[in-house]
């Protein structure tokens, strides 16, 4: 069968931050969550129960059950085990990990002004090997918080978002005449299609079109060669990156790995697209030619704006790109899983977009803002199947949890897998819900899908308005069915597809996922 991604750690959609959600620098850190008792004694850092002793043993006992491929159960396995905080070390990899909301407040509340977290290796090791900049998702420090503030006002404001709908929009519009034309050609009233690479390329095609303001092409049935190269490039770089979130890059180049060398052709095909958007973008600024007010992308409004050098640009755009591609259209994947095992809630949503559209008269931005079920539906599906198993982050302060003592420094990781889906935090939590988010009570630090704080995702407004429309599109148009098949989940993106729509029927445990027309 084929593999696929379910939950990635270091590659998700990086933590970064609204301008809103950053805290001050000059608040008292919280230094003590909530215990049953809080008259006990704040104890030592040596005492977080856990396995951190032998970290070369732990390391060995970890492969040998396959944990790596894992890490999301055995995240939920140290949890019932310890409790609510332990502590594990693994090979030279020693973090503190932590599961309660109230907790993963006082965590945010000690990132401190440059908020850092776990980079992404093998992307470091490339742009050192070809001299390139790093853009934000890999900075840190003073030279990540000034291109953040700028980025900030480019992509994450609300004010963006009448830059972004009409070019999502649109996207999702050709998605869907691309399913009623599929349709019409299997005169069946249905289309049985392979999903992830549908959506993958949905993905690619919205994210392109904001960030470098122009199409693709990869919503018709013929994709030209250098279209079709991109796409390659960019499986190939997710592809070579995982292995090397645990074998060291620069081993790998030393001795000349085929892995290394698929990892920065893949990486040079990336960023040679964003050298000809560049060049697309100063030929159309020669010519005068975008007379009719369209937003230009991301890239184009960078450049006109003149406060980052070309290559810092290059470098964050290209980095949003990766990072917007497989984490949004894995998370549509698994939504339309969801609400294929759930029909009565697809006929709520579609209810809700029908009423949505007439009180509107079909005004997207307006019907963004009408639509609290999809919005719950998308926030379920991270809860259930969170792109990144866990939040990391390296505290400034020494802090509180748990009544343990963590000193300045130190790792520490928020479960979001297993967050949610512990029920002290999320009543049955083994249950599809989106009406949960519906609900007035306090919900601080439950919804983390895109991380927390200044460094929350910088591509949450793209990645929030591109799945809903794609939802508003499609249950408005399509029923969404799925076969009986054996789900496995691993992590990493290593899996078995929720959907794994085939293009015959189910056939060896393949599960076929049909759109169809209501």
């Amino acid at each position: 069968m084929v593999r696929w991604s379910v939950c990635r750690s270091s590659l998700a959609l990086p933590a970064c931050g609204l301008p809103s959600a950053r805290h001050n620098s000059s608040m008292p850190v919280v230094r003590q969550a909530l215990s049953p008792d809080n008259s006990s004694t704040v104890q030592n850092f040596s005492e977080i129960p856990g396995l951190w002793r032998n970290g070369l043993a732990n390391l060995y006992s970890f492969w040998k059950l396959d944990g790596f491929r894992n890490i999301h159960r055995v995240m939920v396995h140290n949890f019932k085990t310890f409790g609510p905080i332990y502590r594990e070390k693994i090979g030279y990899y020693d973090s503190v990990n932590i599961i309660k909301p109230e907790d993963a407040a006082i965590l945010f509340k000690a990132e401190g002004h440059y908020p850092k977290r776990l980079t992404v290796e093998a992307w470091t090791s490339y742009r050192d090997y070809r001299n390139r900049k790093y853009g934000v998702l890999l900075k840190n420090g003073e030279d990540w918080r000034s291109n953040r503030v700028i980025l900030n006002r480019e992509v994450i404001s609300p004010k963006v978002l009448g830059n972004f709908v009409p070019l999502l929009d649109e996207v999702g519009q050709d998605f869907v005449a691309r399913v009623h034309k599929k349709i019409e050609r299997s005169g069946q009233d249905k289309w049985t299609t392979d999903l992830s690479q549908e959506l993958f390329k949905y993905a690619l095609e919205s994210v392109g079109s904001v960030l470098y303001g122009e199409r693709l092409g990869l919503m018709l049935d013929y994709i030209n060669p250098e279209a079709q190269h991109f796409i390659d490039c960019i499986s190939l770089m997710f592809k070579t990156t995982s292995p090397m979130l645990y074998i060291p890059p620069a081993m790998l180049r030393r001795v000349g790995a085929k892995i290394w060398r698929d990892h920065v052709e893949a990486w040079d095909g990336i960023f040679n697209q964003a050298d000809r958007c560049i060049q697309n973008i100063y030929r159309t600024m020669r010519q005068d030619t975008n007379t009719h007010g369209k937003y230009p992308g991301v890239l184009a409004s960078l450049l006109m704006l003149d406060k980052l050098s070309i290559e810092d640009i290059k470098a964050s755009v290209t980095e949003l790109m990766a990072g917007g591609v497989d984490t949004t259209s894995i998370t549509l994947l698994w939504t339309l899983y969801e609400l294929a095992r759930h029909p009565d809630l697809q006929e709520e949503l579609r209810a809700e977009v029908a009423v949505a559209r007439q009180s509107t008269q079909g005004d997207m931005l307006q019907m963004l803002k009408m639509i609290p079920l999809v919005k719950g539906a998308l926030k379920e599906t991270l809860r259930l199947h969170p792109v990144a198993v866990s939040l990391q982050r390296y505290i400034t302060e020494e802090i509180v949890i748990q009544n343990y003592n963590i000193p300045c420094g130190t790792l520490v990781q928020l479960g979001l897998y297993a967050m949610g889906r512990d029920p002290d935090v999320f009543p049955r939590p083994e249950k599809y819900l989106p009406s949960r988010w519906l609900r007035t009570e306090n919900q601080y630090f439950r919804s983390l899908g895109f991380g927390f704080g200044p460094r929350q995702c910088l591509g949450r407004r793209i990645a929030e308005t591109e799945m809903q429309l794609f939802l508003i599109h499609v249950r408005f148009t399509c029923e969404i069915k799925i076969c009986p098949f054996k789900l496995e989940i691993s992590v990493l993106l290593h899996g078995l597809n929720p959907c794994r729509p085939s293009a015959s029927a189910v056939e060896g445990g393949r599960a076929t996922a049909m759109l169809v027309r209501p």
